[in-house]
């Protein structure tokens, strides 16, 4: 059984207690700009441990020192408070391995 997609009212409470999170469209969207390239891998490298654990697998691409991760619940068609628990957790994670957040996550935008 799919978990149960999250109203308007109780997704804009999760954001609002997810710093640097967007919702586009059916995801939650995240920016992160880390020290350099090593650190940057090293944050995803972690990532993939913490949604292993979490049995709930974001994307996320990296591209130099940025790293942008997005997440959404496939089999439930959309956003779940599976969604919401990973984004906390890598708040979290993001904040102890020196990710800033990114303001605006354009490729290309200078940091």
């Amino acid at each position: 059984m799919a978990p149960e997609l999250l109203s308007e009212a109780a997704l804009q409470q999760a954001l609002a207690a997810l710093p640097g999170w967007r919702r586009q469209g059916a995801w939650l969207c995240v920016g992160y700009r880390f020290p350099s390239f090593r650190a940057a891998v090293a944050f995803t490298q972690q990532l993939a441990e913490l949604a292993e654990a979490q049995q709930h697998h974001p994307e996320w691409t990296v591209t130099y020192r940025f790293v942008d991760v997005r997440t959404t619940t496939h089999d439930a068609g959309g956003l779940t408070m599976r969604d919401v628990e990973l984004a906390r957790a890598i708040t979290v994670l993001a904040a102890t391995t020196a990710g800033k957040l990114r303001p605006d996550i354009a490729r290309g935008s200078p940091d």
